[in-house]
């Protein structure tokens, strides 16, 4: 992934305010790249327009040397607060991003299942997420994006809801999932512990 030269501005009330100037880095693949800074510097900006859900005033960003014009399979953010859809079971919330694929229902949730595991719920695979904690909700999220098999895995500190013995274990799965599934992340946060 590549972004060259990103600036990004916001008018509120008539006032233009920089957020992004020049901004340029390449991230090889299979890394995983820590992007550290305090509240309100431009760390979610920046991967909205690495995702393709913003457009930047200036520059580019290619990934596999094409431009993002918008959002694609080829990159899952994975947000904060997890967006798993309440109505849905487990299995339903991982099988979510996997409905607009060609797959047998039987694949789907073959593959479903095998990201389940991955984060260690198999065995929670028909509960629903009221039913679960919120490191669970988090891992169920991990699953969802990770079972899309995205080439970049964007994070907006995602561990930022859960309590810091949970966010120790998330990260430490995060870290043997990677190297498993050789996806290349790059990870939003304000914390130093985390970035390391």
């Amino acid at each position: 992934m590549e972004a060259t030269g990103l600036s990004k501005r916001f008018t509120h009330k008539g006032r233009t305010e920089p957020v992004l100037n020049d901004v340029s880095f390449q991230v090889g693949q299979n890394e995983i790249i820590s992007i550290l800074g305090k509240s309100g510097c431009g760390k979610s900006t920046l991967l909205h327009l690495l995702g393709g859900f913003e457009r930047p005033d200036e520059g580019t960003v290619r990934i596999n040397g094409q431009p993002v014009t918008g959002p694609s399979r080829n990159c899952i953010m994975l947000f904060q607060h997890y967006g798993l859809l309440p109505w849905r079971t487990v299995l339903g919330n991982v099988e979510l991003g996997l409905e607009n694929e060609r797959l047998p229902a039987s694949e789907r949730k073959e593959r479903a299942m095998r990201y389940l595991r991955k984060v260690g719920l198999e065995d929670k695979a028909g509960a629903f997420p009221r039913q679960l904690s919120g490191g669970m909700q988090q891992r169920v999220a991990l699953a969802r994006a990770l079972a899309v098999q995205p080439k970049l895995l964007l994070m907006d500190e995602p561990f930022a809801a859960v309590d810091t013995f949970t966010r120790y274990q998330l990260q430490d799965e995060l870290l043997r999932i990677q190297r498993e599934e050789r996806t290349t992340i790059i990870l939003v946060t304000h914390d130093i512990d985390e970035a390391v």
